[in-house]
């Protein structure tokens, strides 16, 4: 089956040669080898006075540089398919951008792309453009080119085995029948090993094909319960950058959580 020619993922269920410059963090993409994506580095200024003996007693400790994340929201490009459940990745990371005043607006790996800084953590937010089943083409470039850990890749999708507007964070596993997932396992040499935030979208009423059901538009009352379900999102996301893995998983995945989102 030719990947890059459909848009659909599932039976079952920038342009960057340029710095951007944010004080007082500052990051440039070059091209080269490097442990971290991109390169951030803090600039300090000398006009500032001196800090004498007694104020050092006060100055905040240094803090080491966080590691920059790859978020990476799934979908289908193409206005026929905006707010269709296939593109509930599409619509975390803009409502992501949106909170984080980040602007996807670049082009480049075969993706729409935005960077900036959830709370002081460098990121990167992509919106692959080769259509569901070829996503890997895409984040495997970006991948490979930064050299980004891919336990700092977390990759945002949607999941028919979850009920709908419901989250799951989970650190690894495997495509679940999803083929965008499964074109990024691909191209990642077949690991499995990066975080991955499931939004379910609920089984095909009666015997509506699933095929038919995930290029289905939501309904205004649908709509409405996804709003609450990405702020969740977006803070299990902040809660993944600052705090860590487990506080997001606990967040997200506890039953008090799943209740408030009933």
């Amino acid at each position: 089956m030719k990947l890059s020619s459909s848009p659909l993922s599932t039976i079952r269920f920038l342009n960057f040669n340029s710095p951007l410059i944010i004080s007082p963090l500052s990051f440039n993409f070059p091209k080269t080898t490097f442990t971290h994506f991109p390169n951030f580095s803090i600039h300090t200024t000398t006009s500032s006075p001196a800090i004498t003996a007694d104020e050092s007693q006060l100055a905040p400790p240094k803090l080491p540089p966080h590691l920059p994340w790859l978020i990476v929201g799934l979908g289908n490009p193409s206005k026929k398919y905006n707010a269709t459940r296939h593109n509930v990745g599409f619509e975390m990371a803009d409502a992501i951008a949106e909170s984080e005043g980040i602007s996807i607006n670049n082009v480049n790996f075969k993706a729409l792309l935005g960077r900036g800084f959830i709370g002081n953590v460098p990121v990167m937010l992509a919106k692959p453009q080769t259509f569901m089943n070829s996503s890997g083409e895409s984040v495997g470039s970006i991948v490979s080119y930064y050299k980004i850990p891919l336990k700092q890749v977390l990759v945002v999708y949607d999941d028919l085995d979850l009920p709908f507007a419901k989250l799951r964070l989970l650190p690894k596993g495997g495509h679940g029948g999803h083929n965008g997932m499964r074109s990024i396992i691909d191209r990642l040499k077949g690991s499995r090993d990066f975080p991955r935030l499931r939004i379910g979208i609920g089984r095909p009423p009666g015997k509506m094909d699933a095929v038919n059901f995930v290029l289905r538009p939501f309904n205004k009352q649908e709509h409405e319960e996804l709003e609450f379900t990405f702020e969740r999102g977006i803070e299990a996301v902040r809660i993944l950058l600052l705090e860590g893995f487990d506080k997001s998983a606990t967040f997200v995945n506890s039953t008090k959580a799943m209740e408030q989102l009933g």
